[in-house]
């Protein structure tokens, strides 16, 4: 949802934090887990936890359904409740971390192109950072402030990766990791720490690869363990209260991914999301992604017209981005399945102006729009056609896709000609 796809080392850092967002509604709290004092190193009692709104009851219960709203992508609502929160609690980092949050997932349905959000959203991340700084400072045992300031950093630093502000994103990182690493002993607290350090194990070996500039930040940290962190994902998924929606959308990443190519499982975990939340356009659009990988063509056809019915309708988050992805699926489905070409035609018109009014000309389904088309003006004989399509192939395909050498094998002259 989410994501390394902006930036890897953001999306390592993110996560011990963004279960902030994450809780479930009020009806589906969970009994605290019994924790084995012999695994963690902090005893939850060894520590003085006044003051933790993080492990308060009575917050939790009453931003339940705060979170569930922004989750829902009812911004208003969620952002009148945390703006309650903010006047009873000027000084703590969680309502502005939670206003930043909100102002983050406005962000996410355009796969964070959209620049308009960018000040604000750093403007609450900065406001937690300070308030958490100065509760860190008077007491380097508040592990809850380390969950913020590892949070806040985390998003930043995954901002800035996307942005390509490198040098802004590695300093982000490397303050970001370095609470995840003091926040390490209140484990036996909350499984809400676990998330962090679930990602960076699994994914820690993969960022030096990915991002070598990231390798004298990572050479002060743990190595990873792919098998642990995977596993301390599914726990918190299953045990968390304010992350156990943010794992559960992790988990569909790594399920999906290279590593586990497990897209069944992935689409099973979409699915529980999407009933939970289903005007949630970031999540609808990854379900219509995953059927359309894993062959659920039912599924694809219907969500994909959901997406367009409600892009229609204007309702928030439904935007250029989703409406890409949903017309390339309904026209390939139309043209290779169902054989209306007039009504793949359409739907391929449709992605291409989405993908051009969002500025998104470089992303596959723009290309492969224009290069389907242009295999269907060739059934009808249309060869101007068919030359304008693979034109924008052309100009807009990476070299390495095959459509792309299609394209410049037809529009090379001809003999004879």
């Amino acid at each position: 949802m989410l994501i390394y796809r902006c930036c890897f080392i953001g999306l390592l850092l993110l996560a011990p934090v963004l279960g902030a967002r994450a809780q479930a509604p009020a009806d589906t709290l969970r009994r605290p887990r019994v924790v084995a004092l012999d695994t963690v190193a902090v005893a939850p009692l060894a520590v003085d936890t006044q003051g933790w709104l993080l492990l308060d009851a009575d917050i939790r219960q009453e931003l339940g359904g705060a979170v569930a709203n922004m989750y829902n992508f009812k911004f208003d609502r969620a952002e009148r409740q945390f703006r309650s929160l903010r006047r009873r609690y000027p000084q703590h980092p969680m309502p502005y971390f939670l206003l930043g949050l909100n102002t983050w997932w406005k962000m996410m349905p355009s796969n964070l192109t959209d620049e308009k959000y960018d000040r604000l959203f750093l403007a609450y991340m900065d406001t937690a950072v300070a308030q958490a700084k100065h509760r860190y400072d008077a007491d380097k045992n508040n592990y809850e402030a380390c969950f913020f300031l590892a949070a806040a950093y985390g998003f930043e630093a995954r901002l800035y990766g996307q942005r390509n502000a490198l040098a802004k994103a590695t300093l982000c990182s490397k303050r970001a990791l370095g609470y995840i690493e003091r926040s390490r002993d209140a484990n036996g607290l909350s499984p809400e720490f676990l998330l962090g350090q679930g990602l960076f194990n699994y994914y820690a070996d993969l960022v030096g690869e990915q991002h070598p500039w990231l390798k004298p930040v990572l050479l002060f940290f743990p190595r990873g363990d792919r098998v642990l962190g995977l596993q301390q994902v599914r726990t918190v998924a299953a045990e968390g209260f304010y992350t156990r929606t943010e794992a559960r959308i992790q988990l569909i990443d790594i399920l999906e991914g290279p590593r586990e190519k497990n897209p069944a499982a992935a689409v099973a975990v979409c699915r529980q999301l999407l009933a939970e939340f289903p005007d949630n356009a970031y999540v609808q659009r990854e379900y219509a992604k995953l059927c359309f990988v894993s062959g659920d063509v039912p599924q694809c056809i219907q969500t994909s017209q959901q997406l367009l019915d409600k892009i229609n309708l204007g309702l928030p988050g439904y935007e250029a981005t989703s409406g890409r992805y949903a017309a390339y699926y309904l026209g390939y489905y139309n043209q290779f399945y169902h054989r209306n070409l007039a009504a793949a035609k359409d739907n391929y018109l449709r992605c291409i102006v989405f993908a051009e009014t969002s500025g998104q000309t470089q992303q596959r389904y723009y290309v492969f729009a224009n290069g389907n088309l242009a295999k269907i003006a060739l059934e009808e004989h249309d060869e101007a056609a068919a030359r304008r399509y693979y034109q924008a192939v052309v100009e807009h395909a990476d070299r390495s896709l095959p459509i792309r050498a299609e394209a410049e094998k037809y529009l090379r002259p001809k003999k004879g000609r």
